[in-house]
């Protein structure tokens, strides 16, 4: 194959200021504006008698209660008439928001409200609640749901970055199955939103129901007109709020651990030798001076999942894998730290010893700023053109973050600033600004340009570019997205210096310049098995900062909803990849399959890629297939059975080497989970993970077999999400190239107890 052509960085700067200026040339083309179409205004009203939650609706507080009757079916169709009725009922005393719901089923027998842990809501399972915009700002809410059995929600959503449901909050909800359907009430404090120190209030509110059935059926209180793209700009207007709380609420969350690691003796395959027993005990501390204000701080925090990352194949991948943040000192106001360039990504600070951090809001301008010391033990992402590589973080290391965002209506600018100060020299700080601009809601347009500078530390052991060398560059992005009833359309280019570095946050690839350009039709048929087609294609060019291509990626292809809450996904992709001095190419289908048929059969899913496919790793095409299952199961409302499978395989011919099947990569995970109620569950996971090679099919040396199984137990019983007791037990076992098979490589046993304290 040829080297790869060259392209001046004159023609990549047109190439770039054409996918800026042609939008702009769109968007000024375009006739009528499409506008959101919110429902009515709801006025709340102040509770005249106490509220029990127990999923009862006969309480006295409730009967004065003018119930809102005005529900929209926005999915499957647009704005339609529920096909099930709908009421909603909010009030409010001097501590808490109060929701309620009726919600009629013609066949009470189909409700799907499986019991789960906290988040665990499946959208194949019925619930609803509330989405509360307390800062009124029209475009970033939190979400209150729950299914008939107390199965909680909470996430924060944001116009912006979308839905994250890492935070949680305090708050309550009890459901009960009726003849008719299904009853729910909620309570909230106004401890656990933020909001204006004005006496009299206005928010943004949506009431809302999920239901399943032979589809996906969504129904809110107002409309979500198909032609707007933003989702929070189409709330109610909630009024009636006076005389609220402002702030002076204080948790006090201390916790204790305790943990046994028993290690092979003599290396893997030895016996087991037991090992001490640890204890460890901190504090986490959550003050709100004010409504709008809330600051966090901890000591020695506990940072222990008692969950492990779901394993994904890492074979033949050139970039490092993304794990989402689940731990609770990073969530207050995480929508926050989520920039155009992920240039924030918490997980990076791996072991604080302290944390110190306050988010809030004054006037039209939001805040977060995050301080802590980080004792290290993970590892850093060595960014690249072509590829990402990891260096032990052996160092301890100060950290900081700080964002500022101000508000222009359904528009913002905002400024970021990251920096880590490494213990015995070396630093990295981030600088720079970013904004959304929406002049009308099927139109956005987001761009964000950093600088970073860095001097790596004195560690050549580590990594050959920590030699205390200095490094200083930028990274620009500009993007816009236009989204009607039929057509939507995206373009994105940015620039990434190959200096340029952010260790505070998820930037594997830097030295690039990329243009990606999407366009799509959507027709809903009506009355028809299928309900909504989308067919699509998208175009990508990458090359380095010298011009040379790095990749061109083409794409055609469509997407489907169905019955049986029925979901397909057929591509075709055509690619070429520069690796090492060649241009290597492609074609690889894709089929994606998703189905929800009933409760007890709850998720079916199915992902190929196949075709063609690159060995990254030594610089040839050859021929594989990857393919990802899984499918949930609830036999019944307490158990519940999730299994993922997953396979990577790749066949390669070389003339010197020889042909043949080049790596088989699979992973297997069985989660039981058995929830008593909603507040205790005994969960327990299985998850195995191998890889088969062939050794004289590689360029480099190689083991022919890696492999290891992870088990686990927990007991878990949970108030709230800082109110918990935890009892775990896990066994691992690693692949020994001396036996050829699984020997026990640790064991473990784990307690927790953490209790939240509110004077």
């Amino acid at each position: 194959m040829a080297a790869s052509p060259h392209v001046s960085p004159q023609r990549f700067r047109m190439r770039f200021a054409a996918a800026a200026l042609f939008p702009l040339s769109l968007w000024a083309a375009a006739a009528n504006a499409a506008a959101p179409q919110p429902g009515p205004t709801l006025t709340i009203q102040r509770a005249t008698a106490p509220i029990v939650i127990d999923g009862d609706l006969d309480d006295e507080g409730w009967k004065d209660v003018t119930p809102v009757t005005t529900w929209y079916e926005t999915n499957v169709g647009e704005n339609a008439p529920p096909p099930a009725p709908c009421k909603g009922y909010l009030a409010y005393d001097s501590k808490y928001l109060y929701a309620a719901f009726q919600f009629d089923d013609p066949n009470p027998k189909l409700i799907r409200a499986p019991l789960a842990d906290h988040d665990q809501l499946s959208s194949n399972t019925d619930y609803g609640g509330v989405i509360v915009d307390s800062r009124n700002d029209a475009k970033s809410a939190v979400l209150f749901l729950a299914n008939p059995n107390g199965l909680q929600y909470d996430a924060v959503s944001n116009d912006a970055t979308g839905e994250d449901n890492s935070p949680d909050f305090y708050w309550d909800s009890k459901g009960k199955v009726t003849a008719t359907g299904y009853t729910l009430e909620m309570r909230i404090p106004f401890s656990s939103l933020r909001y204006s120190n004005d006496d009299v209030q206005t928010w943004g509110i949506m009431l809302y129901r999920n239901y399943p059935r032979d589809r996906h059926y969504q129904m809110f209180s107002t409309k979500l007109p198909k032609d707007v793209s933003c989702f929070i700009c189409n709330e109610n207007k909630l009024v009636g709020l006076a005389h609220l709380p402002h702030g002076a609420h204080l948790v006090i969350a201390p916790y204790g651990t305790a943990q046994r690691l028993d290690e092979p003796g003599d290396g893997l395959g030895t016996p087991l030798k037991n090992g001490t027993i640890k204890t460890k005990a901190g504090l986490d501390l959550k003050w709100s001076p004010l409504a709008t204000m809330a600051i966090d701080a901890t000591i020695k925090p506990d940072f222990s999942q008692v969950e492990s990352d779901v394993a994904q194949i890492g074979a033949n991948e050139r970039f490092a894998l993304f794990y989402p943040e689940k731990r609770s000192f990073f969530l207050e106001g995480i929508d926050l730290f989520s920039t155009p360039l992920q240039a924030v990504y918490t997980r990076s600070i791996t072991s604080p010893e302290v944390g110190l951090r306050a988010t809030g809001r004054v006037g039209n301008t939001n805040y977060t700023a995050l301080v802590t010391r980080d004792e290290g033990q993970g590892l850093v992402i060595l960014p690249g053109a072509e590829g990402s590589d990891v260096a032990p973080q052996d160092f301890r290391s100060d950290v900081g973050v700080v964002r500022l965002e101000h508000d222009l209506g359904q528009s913002f600018v905002s400024v970021l600033a990251t920096g880590r100060n490494i213990s015995g020299g070396g630093h990295n700080a981030v600088f720079g600004p970013d904004f959304r601009y929406r002049p009308r809601p099927t139109d956005t347009f987001t761009g964000e340009a950093l600088w970073s500078h860095s001097v790596t530390p004195q560690r050549p052991d580590l990594a050959g570019e920590w030699d205390g060398r200095t490094l200083q560059d930028c990274a620009l992005l500009a993007r816009w997205s236009h989204n009607t009833r039929a057509t939507d359309l995206f373009v994105q280019g940015q620039d990434i210096g190959k200096e340029f570095r952010a260790d505070e946050g998820f930037i594997p690839q830097v030295g690039y310049r990329e243009v990606y350009a999407e366009g799509g039709y959507t027709a809903r048929p009506k009355k028809a098995f299928l309900s909504r087609i989308r067919v699509f294609a998208s175009n990508n060019f990458d090359e380095d900062t010298d011009g040379h291509v790095l990749g061109r990626q083409h794409r055609l292809g469509t997407g489907m909803d169905g019955k049986l809450n029925s979901f397909l996904r057929v591509e075709l992709n055509d690619d070429q990849f520069k690796v090492g001095d060649r241009m290597l190419h492609r074609f690889r289908p894709r089929v994606n399959v998703t189905t929800s048929p009933g409760r007890i059969v709850n998720s079916l899913q199915a992902d190929v890629y196949f075709g063609d496919e690159i060995d990254f790793s030594n610089a040839r095409e050859g021929t594989g297939t990857t393919i990802t299952l899984s499918a949930t199961l609830h036999p019944d409302d307490h158990l519940t059975l999730t299994s993922t499978a997953s396979t990577r395989s790749l066949r390669v011919t070389d003339k010197a080497l020889g042909s043949g099947r080049l790596f088989l990569a699979q992973v297997e995970r069985l989660r039981a989970s058995y929830s008593f109620n909603s507040r205790c569950f005994a969960r327990v996971i299985g998850q195995y993970v191998q890889t088969d090679r062939a050794p004289e099919l590689f360029t480099y040396p190689v083991s022919a077999k890696s492999a290891g199984f992870d088990f686990s137990a927990l007991f878990a019983y949970k108030v709230d999400w800082q109110t918990v007791l935890y009892l775990g037990y896990g066994d691992q076992r690693a692949h020994s190239e001396a036996t050829n098979q699984l020997e026990r490589s640790g064991r473990q046993a784990f307690a927790k107890v953490s209790y939240a304290w509110q004077p």
